[in-house]
């Protein structure tokens, strides 16, 4: 068959309903990752509100985190197995009511089980909005515009999470941070329910993988909690070691697992092609280092500059605005045309010089001057790398492991996220008691004193955010090895499909 003949034949094959189905997975997605820093900026009220303790308040945090991480390829290959708009519509219903609950907690146990159940429907819904996009956008154009909306909202959604926190929190209740997400939920499930249609020939027939959901659930629970654990105790602390020592061995033993079972939760083909791989590790590197920033200066412009949450928010706005201009408008329009290595490694540099700029941050540092020219390098960086990235990371797999290689895409953001904040957040505190046990001899005011602690600590963590940055350009340098432009013609079903069923895809 000649390949215009293919071309026309696959476009015509195409759902078209497929960009009003993009409306409602977009919305879906800016939900859960709105929910990431929302709820951050309504902890103090919560707690205030319903008597949690300073030592507990972390798990607010911890338990979505847990339910999230650990059960995301679980949720990845169920999506695959009963259908991803099933998986999408149950997530959606489900994280609605668990936010309901959330909003209506009359104790801490409430909310706990509230944001645990948030973390468990979410770990379904978001790889199945992903993999959605994945089988529903296969022409190359058209799946570059889609996957720049996808990845605008993936970056830019957690600092529009900021915003619309302190708004909720000022002018309404903490309880809105949650009650907010059930009109988010309802639209789309509703959009789901009339608009998307998966094509029939992507579910995965086989069965379970009970071994390996057992076996990777706890090993992502483990590696997550240990992070967490190391936060708010010590590296070297004993339940701490002994989290990371566990999530070394169930995670190995998942792995052998995964390379004799007939029907595997996470087959190793997805990982092992190195283009997949590598834009696993420099998302989840970027994902360090970005939770870093929204970490250090959201600390810095409300205790240090005394901003409030509104103001904090809108603060961000200029790396919201980089990251739809660089996912949209570079990302999306130059993919088709070049390599993606060569939209990643210049991407992860620009965003690599935005936290260099961030290390000239002090005391009172001109917003204007080093604050917004950082975020706008940041903003417009990790857009252009972050769409080409999660396409990468996602194309030319089979259609039964769409859902499963779109989870492990969440999978490195949320571990990348729990590193970060554990990690700069120790090199931070270290770095402002070191600072601060240097100066206290000669200090007039301690108040400054330790303004000036803190802010030294804020940037010797963005230093390290710098290196892991210019980590995720050596790495996408190093593995990403794909051609860029053209539209070839590649098996429908990605690696190992028959070669008479064809589509375009992107080609690199």
């Amino acid at each position: 068959m000649p390949p215009e003949t293919a071309v026309s034949k696959a476009h015509s094959a195409l759902d078209p309903s497929r960009w009003k189905a993009l409306i409602f997975i977009a919305l879906a997605q800016l939900m859960v990752v709105l929910d990431a820093t929302i709820v951050n900026i309504a902890m103090p009220s919560a707690q205030s509100d319903l008597g949690i303790s300073d030592g507990n308040r972390q798990w607010i945090i911890t338990a979505y985190a847990l339910a999230f991480g650990g059960l995301l390829l679980f949720g990845g290959r169920i999506s695959d197995l009963w259908g991803r708009r099933r998986a999408f519509i149950i997530g959606l219903i489900g994280f609605a009511l668990a936010s309901a609950l959330g909003g209506a907690a009359q104790n801490e146990a409430m909310l706990y089980a509230s944001r645990a159940l948030q973390g468990v429907f979410g770990a379904l819904l978001a790889p199945a909005a992903l993999s959605l996009l994945t089988v529903l956008f296969t022409d190359a154009k058209e799946r570059a515009k889609a996957f720049g909306v996808f990845g605008a909202i993936a970056g830019a959604g957690a600092a529009v999470g900021l915003l619309l926190g302190g708004a909720l929190t000022d002018y309404l209740d903490w309880r809105w941070t949650f009650f907010v997400n059930i009109p988010f939920a309802a639209v789309a499930a509703l959009g789901a329910v009339l608009v998307i249609r998966e094509p029939n020939t992507t579910r995965d027939g086989s069965s379970l993988d009970i071994p390996g959901v057992v076996l990777g659930s706890l090993g992502l629970v483990a590696l997550v909690y240990g992070f967490a654990r190391a936060e708010h105790e010590d590296w070297t602390e004993v339940g701490t070691v002994a989290m990371f020592v566990s999530a070394v061995v169930l995670l190995a033993l998942f792995v052998i697992v995964e390379a004799r079972v007939k029907s595997p939760l996470l087959p190793l083909r997805v990982l092992t092609d190195r283009n997949r791989g590598g834009s696993y590790a420099a998302l989840g590197l970027a994902s360090i280092a970005m939770f870093g920033v929204f970490l250090f200066v959201t600390y810095y412009l409300q205790i240090v500059r005394d901003y409030s949450p509104v103001r904090t928010g809108i603060a961000f706005l200029p790396m919201v605005a980089g990251m739809i201009i660089g996912s949209t408008q570079i990302g999306a329009r130059l993919v088709t045309r070049v390599a993606p290595r060569n939209l990643m490694v210049p991407g992860f540099l620009t965003a690599a010089l935005g936290m260099l700029v961030l290390t000239r941050m002090n005391l009172d540092s001109s917003y204007t001057s080093v604050l917004m020219p950082s975020m706008v390098l940041l903003g417009l960086g990790l857009g252009t790398a972050f769409m080409p990235a999660m396409s990468l990371a996602t194309e030319n797999v089979r259609p039964s492991d769409a859902g499963v290689a779109s989870a492990m895409v969440n999978v490195s953001q949320q571990v990348g996220g729990a590193i970060g904040t554990a990690l700069l957040n120790t090199i931070a505190a270290s770095a402002t008691t070191a600072y601060f046990t240097d100066h206290i001899a000669g200090a007039t005011d301690e108040q400054t004193l330790t303004f000036e602690s803190m802010v030294h600590g804020y940037t010797a963590a963005v230093w390290w955010g710098f290196f892991i940055l210019l980590g995720s350009a050596v790495i996408s340098a190093v593995l990403i090895n794909r051609k860029g432009g053209g539209h070839a013609q590649v098996a429908a079903g990605g690696e190992g499909a028959e070669a008479d069923t064809v589509v375009p895809v992107m080609a690199h």
